[in-house]
């Protein structure tokens, strides 16, 4: 058995990114992966900016307002955000509000706390120093700078960047295509009756989630029946025009477990068990196309059937795979050092991922069922410690802690 990292190199080592981009409009770009570098057009500020509602003077001109009298200055112009500014007048003072362009002439910008009016007059009685609250142009943004890179997940803050230098429209990367299909004559759907020894089809909805998370275009072909020919001709269908074909159940070497020898026919199994618990039958491959614009094999991942090997499983690899064919390079969840309030007195030959929820004390609790068929333990928890091979974990001890927000990002 492969361990988990030489596993997730495998997969990410095989993925490539797909072939094809598209023009989108800003608001609709939530999620895409970016398919070129985004260069602004212009500085941001485009122009000198107040950071204050105020006055914009000349430092000069108020270099002896901290004497008893002060300095009165008239005020020559008004300036609100949105509106040209005239040249600031030697000698006078322009109102001013926060946003605003900052007159030519002036360098500082007095806050209107400190100032006091009278009639067209103001009068300060602090000497400011040249160039407090001028916030210069280009300060957040240079022209020709490239602000979002290629490979860019775009989030709500990201669209705002691009907006911020007039992007209309972004160049993104295609939608990675995805099939997935289920395995298991026992499986049946919600709202259909439950006949006898048949379980509800919960994966199904969980991987539709998490790959609707990512962004993805998904074929669901369903339930597909346990048997060898069905599941080979599924597959040759899948492959036609997805780019990854996802399974779930089947990968096991039981009897009816159809999965493995039917990639096998129809292409290659290149990874076939991992070190981990749970989800140790995880297959990759690829399967043979007939004859497609996406070249010569469609990727395979299977999946294990128990619920929670399938949750872990598609977290921990299938994530990083989709994102890396999708374009993204940065696909590793940041992983946190947390305290474990619980005592595990041995560990298993198998990398674990325990599910866990931080406490009130800034600590982690574990479930007290770690069986991989218990799917309640991934809605109770938070996230995923990753314990080695072998190792038992002591109360007070710092484990690595993936919490779930980062493995679905």
């Amino acid at each position: 058995m492969l361990s988990t990292a030489d596993a997730l190199a495998t997969l990410l080592a095989a993925a490539r990114r797909v072939d094809g981009a598209e023009t989108v409009d800003t608001a609709n770009a939530l999620g895409r992966v970016l398919a070129a570098d985004v260069v602004s057009p212009l500085d941001v500020p485009p122009m000198r900016t107040s950071a204050m509602d105020g006055y914009a003077v000349q430092a000069a001109d108020l270099a002896q307002a901290s004497d008893a009298n002060g300095v009165t200055l008239p005020v020559s112009q008004r300036v609100p955000a949105g509106a040209a500014a005239e040249p600031l007048a030697a000698g006078t003072a322009a109102r001013i509000f926060t946003g605003a362009t900052v007159p030519p002439g002036a360098d500082t910008i007095v806050m209107q706390e400190m100032v006091r009016l009278d009639d067209s007059r103001a009068r300060f009685s602090q000497a400011p120093a040249e160039g407090e609250w001028i916030t210069q142009q280009g300060a957040d943004i240079r022209r020709d700078s490239v602000i979002l890179a290629a490979g860019t997940r775009l989030t709500p803050q990201a669209l705002g960047l691009a907006a911020s230098v007039g992007c209309a429209t972004l160049e993104v990367v295609r939608r990675v295509r995805v099939a997935v299909f289920f395995t298991g004559d026992e499986l049946t759907m919600p709202g259909e009756p439950l006949r006898p020894g048949a379980i509800y089809n919960s994966n199904r909805f969980t991987l539709r989630a998490l790959l609707a998370r990512l962004d993805c275009d998904v074929t669901d072909l369903g339930i597909v029946p346990d048997r060898l020919d069905a599941t080979r001709e599924t597959l040759r269908r899948a492959a036609r025009d997805h780019d990854l074909i996802l399974t779930c159940g089947g990968v096991s070497v039981g009897e009816e477990d159809h999965v493995k020898p039917a990639v096998e026919a129809e292409g290659r199994i290149s990874m076939w068990q991992i070190a981990m618990k749970p989800g140790k039958p995880l297959a990759f491959g690829a399967v043979r196309r007939e004859a497609s614009r996406l070249g010569e094999e469609a990727f395979f991942i299977g999946l294990p059937g128990n619920p929670v090997s399938s949750f872990c499983t598609f977290l921990l690899f299938v994530r990083p795979f989709i994102l890396r064919l999708a374009g993204v390079e940065t696909v590793k969840p940041r992983v946190y050092s947390m305290r474990a309030d619980f005592t595990q007195k041995k560990g298993d030959r198998r990398n674990e991922f325990l599910r866990a929820r931080v406490n009130d004390a800034g600590g982690l609790d574990v479930f007290g069922n770690q069986s991989s068929a218990v799917l309640t333990s991934t809605v109770w928890g938070d996230g995923l410690i990753d314990n080695p091979p072998d190792h038992a974990i002591q109360t007070g001890e710092i484990v690595r802690f993936i919490p779930f927000s980062e493995l679905m990002r």
